[in-house]
């Protein structure tokens, strides 16, 4: 574990400084090391004295994927916040080494689709230089962790996540025990009392709770997952005390590494053993597990803890008041809507969370180009301490605004095509690059939803329909989290064409539901036009201000198969 040291401070003649975890010395030598013994394996790959398949091992675990074009570099945003010095250093390796733009992930990452291999051994060291990495985004580990986007800002929030989130990152990072799992391994954090982490679709979601006698300390959930198994997580901890975090999840570890299967990568993620075994005798093999260790060899010091926990002290908020916002939004209708949409409460008064969509009418979710880049982190200069974080959503949040800035923020966003008014509405469509790129894929992801964003463009349509979240993925891997989509869309090869079959009803809140599938599947041209039916179903048939879920659990499945048959009357006046 770190030694202790003093939080950094700003750089002299900057403003506020990211609440954010910095490198110590420690974390520095590892990163470096690492580039140092991956520039080695790159030019022993080239001269061809390791072949592909010998090197495969070495470029997953620096996040190196072969994809179906070219390589892909997946890049980890631990816990999705980024600053901005290190998002103008995105910037710039897409300029110099891809092809102008990176791709925000589903998992708070970014991914450069086209870079040389030559030229991979610089790319992380220019990460390097601006403390970030690409390790633990892909192989049998424990992936980068994930955590609630709104984390630090947001209003109804117990704790932040993000201290705890850099714990586990610390702890596991290339961990003897935990670097070959039979699988690969996924955590998500929230400490608030909505779920935007999706913490029960996790290997483990923890979400920060207060017991009766006001300790703050964590529910544990295990089993979750999403692909060609999709299954909700199970609760097996109520109330684990804060300090026994560390321990409590190397016993959950330990009996996945022990009875986890290893003969067949399908049936290899823990949610399939706590299947297999039963939800009790897993919790009793993990609870005998915890009972028997060492805890006080395992746990971390509280004085690591409280290191950690320093650099996400809150920035200093001002006493302000919103200003001209109300004026503004008067005269500016467009930007009413933004306000309406894209703005959510924060903790303290006078502030606001804003998220800058990646999704563009007819755009590719979550490509961010290298000047949109720039801008993003422009804004967080001028207006965010600094700071930004990546959603599972594939959008960017900026989590401290003062109110009275907004108008000004919206002014420059709006200049790169980043100020579209759809947050969580039917064009905020989550997607993944499908088999424009991915050499998994069996079909395409980006033109479908490219169609579906153009069809409901409409803004005054998308208002009238509300939150509603459509998710894409190209294939059974489920990239594209369509399983827990109001509406999901799964693209497969059938007899040689493509095929889109549609889910209803997933859900992946605190309440996680998994899809269930309407029909038989549909040909790429059907699919805009069954999913425009399905919501003419919703609106004919939602109670009041229903969301789509709750419409689909009140009424079933059966009231939307016609969507595949026939044209639906349009019941709206849009």
């Amino acid at each position: 574990m770190n030694i202790a040291v003093t939080p950094p401070v700003d750089k002299p003649g900057s403003n506020q400084r990211p609440a954010m975890y910095y490198y110590d010395h420690f974390d520095r030598d590892f990163v470096q090391e690492r580039v140092a013994e991956f520039r080695n394996q790159v030019e022993r790959r080239l001269s061809g004295a390791l072949s592909e398949d010998e090197f495969r091992p070495h470029r997953l675990m620096n996040g190196l994927y072969l994809q179906l074009h070219a390589y892909m570099l997946r890049v980890a945003v631990p816990y999705g916040t980024v600053s901005s010095d290190q998002m103008r250093q995105l910037a710039l390796i897409a300029d110099k080494w891809d092809k102008g733009y990176g791709h925000f992930t589903t998992r708070q990452n970014i991914q450069f689709n086209w870079p040389q291999l030559k030229d991979v051994p610089d790319i992380l060291q220019a990460l390097a230089d601006v403390e970030m990495h690409a390790i633990q985004t892909s192989g049998n580990c424990i992936r980068n962790v994930t955590a609630d986007h709104f984390a630090g800002a947001a209003a109804d929030e117990l704790e932040d996540p993000r201290p705890t989130a850099e714990l586990i990152r610390q702890w596991s990072t290339n961990h003897p025990e935990y670097t070959y799992l039979p699988r690969k391994f996924k955590l998500a954090l929230t400490g608030s009392t909505a779920d935007r982490a999706a913490v029960m679709l996790h290997d483990i979601g923890l979400r920060i709770v207060k017991n009766p006698e006001g300790d703050i300390g964590y529910t544990v959930i295990v089993g979750g997952g999403l692909g060609r198994t999709p299954m909700v997580g199970k609760l097996v901890k109520d109330f684990l005390p804060r300090a026994d975090l560390l321990a409590y999840l190397a016993a959950i570890l330990s009996v996945y590494n022990r009875y986890g299967r290893r003969d067949n990568k399908y049936k290899a993620r823990i949610k399939i053993l706590v299947h297999e075994t039963g939800l009790e005798a897993f919790k009793a093999e993990v609870e005998a597990e915890y009972a028997a260790m060492d805890r006080s060899g395992t746990n971390a010091d509280p004085a690591e803890l409280a290191r950690i926990a320093a650099y996400f002290a809150s920035p200093v908020f001002e006493t302000v008041d919103a200003g001209d916002l109300e004026v503004h939004k008067a005269a500016h209708p467009d930007f009413a809507r933004f306000v309406d949409t894209n703005v959510a409460p924060h903790k303290a008064n006078g502030y606001a969370i804003v998220t800058a969509s990646i999704k563009p009418y007819g755009g590719v979710p979550g490509d961010v180009t290298s000047a949109q880049m720039r801008l993003l982190a422009a804004v967080a200069d001028q207006y965010s301490c600094r700071e930004m974080r990546i959603s599972h959503e594939q959008n960017v949040i900026f989590p401290h605004v003062k109110q009275s800035d907004l108008f000004a923020l919206w002014q420059m966003l709006k200049t790169d095509d980043l100020a579209t008014a759809n947050a969580g509405l039917i064009t905020d469509i989550i997607a993944c690059p499908g088999m424009d790129y991915c050499a998994l894929a069996t079909a395409r992801s980006i033109p479908i939803a490219q169609e579906i964003s153009k069809l409901f463009a409409n803004e005054e349509r998308q208002k009238l329909i509300g939150k509603l979240g459509i998710k894409i993925s190209g294939c059974i891997n489920a990239c594209g989290h369509h399983h827990i989509a109001a509406i999901g869309i799964l693209g497969l090869e059938k007899s040689g064409k493509e095929s889109y079959q549609i889910t209803l009803g997933g859900d992946p809140t605190f309440s996680a539901s998994i899809g269930e599938r309407l029909g038989p599947g549909l040909d790429a041209e059907e699919v805009p036009h069954v999913i425009d039916s399905l919501v003419n179903i919703y609106l004919q048939q939602r109670q009041g201000d229903e969301l789509f879920i709750d419409t689909y659990r009140r009424v079933g499945q059966a009231p939307f198969k016609p969507a595949l048959e026939r044209e639906v009357e349009d019941g709206s006046d849009i």
